[in-house]
């Protein structure tokens, strides 16, 4: 039987400005995402969406979440396979297509890894682990839209 995981989060509205919904322009976007035990996550939609720009929106979380499920399988798999990564940056993007209804959905994101390993001879199984992250990735596996991998692999550099 496979195993379930289920998980709780709360989200409140906090843009109510005095009149609610009245009208398009009447309300903010503001909303704060919640969970026990956890940092509150300030949300918002996306500027272009009448959100405010210094809080996250969902597009860039959904990004943020192929991007932070990738690295930790990833890790995992390097941890496996005995490639020591010391340092992983990415700089990930996906693209939004407005529909005509004013709906819309991601026709892809692309993640950009920056890995730095141990020793020179790691890199090729490296670069390879990003194929079996994708994979294995819950989020990635969760979309219908392609998740592309663009990873590059150096060296840590030596201090003298």
């Amino acid at each position: 039987m496979a195993k379930e995981h289920h998980y709780v989060l709360t989200t409140k509205w906090t843009g109510n400005k005095g009149e609610g919904t009245r009208n398009y322009r009447a309300y903010d976007r503001d909303h704060v995402l919640m969970a026990d035990n956890k940092p509150d996550i300030p949300g918002s939609s996306d500027p272009s969406f009448r959100g405010n720009k210094t809080r996250y929106n969902p597009e860039e979380l959904l990004v943020a979440s192929l991007s932070s499920c990738h690295m930790l399988w990833y890790l995992h798999l390097c941890s496996e396979a005995g490639i020591v990564v010391v340092d992983y940056t990415d700089k990930a993007t996906g693209t939004m297509v407005e529909t005509a209804d004013g709906g819309g959905h991601f026709s892809h994101v692309t993640l950009y890894p920056e890995v730095v390993v141990a020793d020179v001879s790691m890199i090729e199984k490296a670069n390879e682990l990003h194929y079996q992250a994708n994979k294995l990735c819950f989020i990635a596996n969760s979309c219908n839209f392609p998740v592309h991998h663009v990873p590059s692999c150096r060296v840590v550099e030596k201090m003298d």
